[in-house]
């Protein structure tokens, strides 16, 4: 697992961002703390965002 970073050098697929936030929820039994539950919060941005960009991505052009 890696630790979301500040500054990424590109931005992670969806699949990366919910790789990580399995892992979170694995590590925690279930339970967040709150500042885990903030993690958990920027996480779940990021991956809504990567997975609009990949459906944007593949559409099709009109």
């Amino acid at each position: 697992m890696t630790t979301t970073p500040d500054t990424p050098d590109r931005p992670r697929s969806a699949a990366e961002v919910n790789e990580e936030i399995r892992a979170l929820w694995l590590r925690t039994g279930g339970y967040l703390r709150p500042e885990q539950h903030r993690v958990y919060e920027k996480l779940v941005a990021e991956w809504a965002e990567a997975t609009a960009s990949a459906a944007a991505s593949h559409s099709p052009a009109v």
